[in-house]
């Protein structure tokens, strides 16, 4: 799929020629509802599915091939056991070498059906020799050979016609493409974006250009994509719609213009690249990554992406609902003292910042009086806070007043067990918002918010009512989303309780 602007609703205009004067130019929410609202699926992940799924099903023509004739007429032989998985292996291998996982390749099996034959011919021409060369041709029954190369060969080809139609209803859908954003305008922008939309088995969708310039140098329109803002207009269209990829198309000589524009732009978790199509520069070929056939230069990249969603993910809902196992007699005892305690509910809600600015309900046990509940924490908890209730300053001194939050990791999916901790959405430290107080606050919602977190181990937990604090605390939490690792997670998980014992600042 070429990159093209972005669909618009059934039944309205397309935007160039509501640019054009037929109609006035729609607002950037509403060209923010038009976005799919749905998140991409990787396409690492797809191939990578593709080639686990092929070679779970090459060994299972194998297996099966054995099983009614081999194994029925001289019993299960050790050498197919070591020689199925390996030739299956090397298949994998071979159509990777073919390069026949791309999206391109998944798309279109028929146009690539002479490679994938290829590939599983040169695997059982490699078998063959290896047969010959180590005498061994009594070992294996050539109609076992023979039935699982027609087998495996046809096997292949179905599944990868069901591949296609299921990539080519996810591409309809959108969840294949990457939502693409171009900043700067004008002359040196219309290549690029040519060049990208020449591109026929490209997965970029162009949703517009953003450009601070408002004179001649940057139209409306640029080689047929919309006009839709300025840099401060695309961290809002972030905010709002599913993007991807943010590429730059200014010279790399205007570096003030580039550093003003990526200080506002690298808070938000998307990738970030520098078009280097028409740079008169020139770096050696490894400095560059491609874009079809647009070299590009790396400036940022999304914090969590491909593989790494998933297994976080995975660890979330597994580790998190095994805590929610062990938790649930505490939890349990809390509820019931709390309920003594004072009257009101056991559970509270409040709203506060999660991944990508989005809005969030996190669950906690209530530690207020039930009339003093402050939903916006527009004034913090402090020592000895008279609204604080006599079990409520117990489970805030050990952070049992959290539990809930598993709530929101194993059922909600809006929150992580690690990552930096959502604050409330008008916290403050000396009378400013944290965001007034730290540049680049918002970067540190580039990732999912967490229960736990770096800076919490390493005794940033509790009050944040000075601007020290809570820089200390975000700087804590941007070394954790750039360094992000499973074993990270896992080791700030098991440090916790004992970060727990420190009460000094847990009021």
């Amino acid at each position: 799929m070429c990159a093209e602007p972005a669909a618009t609703p059934e039944g309205t205009e397309p935007r160039e020629k509501r640019l054009g004067g037929v109609a006035p130019q729609p607002t950037l929410a509403e060209i923010a509802s038009f976005s799919a609202p749905d998140p991409a699926y990787s396409p690492i992940v797809v191939a990578g599915l593709v080639r686990l799924g092929e070679l779970l099903l090459l060994m299972g023509v194998g297996f099966g091939v054995h099983h009614i004739h081999v194994a029925a007429q001289w019993g299960i032989s050790a050498e197919y056991l070591v020689v199925i998985p390996a030739m299956s292996f090397l298949a994998v291998f071979a159509l990777q070498g073919m390069r026949l996982y791309h999206l391109a390749a998944l798309r279109s099996p028929i146009h690539h059906g002479f490679k994938i034959a290829g590939a599983w011919s040169a695997v059982f021409v490699a078998a063959l020799a290896a047969i010959f060369f180590f005498r061994v041709d009594n070992s294996f029954s050539r109609v076992w050979l023979a039935g699982w190369y027609v087998g495996g060969l046809f096997a292949l080809f179905l599944e990868r016609f069901a591949v296609a139609a299921a990539i080519r209803a996810l591409t309809r859908k959108g969840r294949l493409d990457r939502r693409t954003a171009i900043v700067g305008g004008g002359p040196s922008a219309a290549p690029v974006l040519s060049a990208l939309a020449a591109q026929e088995e490209g997965d970029l969708r162009i949703v517009g250009v953003f450009d601070d310039r408002a004179d001649t140098r940057s139209p409306d329109v640029v080689a047929g994509y919309p006009k839709l803002g300025t840099v401060d207009d695309l961290v809002e269209f972030a905010r709002h719609a599913r993007l991807d990829l943010i590429i730059f198309t200014l010279p790399i000589t205007a570096e003030d213009r580039l550093l003003q524009m990526l200080r506002k732009l690298w808070v938000l978790p998307v990738d970030i690249r520098l078009a280097a199509y028409t740079h008169k520069l020139k770096f050696r070929p490894r400095s560059y990554s491609y874009l079809g056939d647009v070299p590009v230069i790396d400036i940022f990249d999304k914090p969590i992406a491909d593989w790494d969603v998933f297994v976080k993910a995975a660890f979330d809902k597994i580790v998190g609902a095994l805590c929610l196992v062990a938790a649930a007699p505490a939890m349990l005892a809390i509820a019931l003292a709390i309920k003594i305690d004072s009257p009101g509910p056991v559970l509270f809600k409040q709203k506060r910042y999660g991944f990508n600015n989005e809005e969030i309900e996190v669950y906690k046990f209530r530690s207020l009086y039930a009339d003093q509940q402050d939903q916006s924490a527009s004034r913090l908890v402090t020592r000895d806070d008279p609204r604080v209730t006599r079990v409520g300053r117990l489970i805030r001194r050990t952070s049992l007043d959290e539990l809930p939050q598993l709530f929101n990791v194993v059922f909600k999916g809006n929150l992580s067990l690690v990552g930096p901790r959502p604050h409330a959405m008008h916290a403050r430290a000396a009378e400013r918002l944290y965001d007034e107080v730290v540049d680049g606050y918002f970067a540190r919602h580039r990732v999912k918010p967490g229960i736990t977190g770096w800076a919490q181990i390493n005794g940033w937990r509790g009050e944040t009512d000075t601007p020290e604090k809570i820089q200390a605390r975000v700087e804590h939490d941007l070394d954790y989303i750039e360094n992000w690792s499973l074993m990270r997670d896992v080791y700030i998980l098991a440090l916790t309780p004992f970060a727990l014992l420190k009460t000094e600042r847990a009021y």
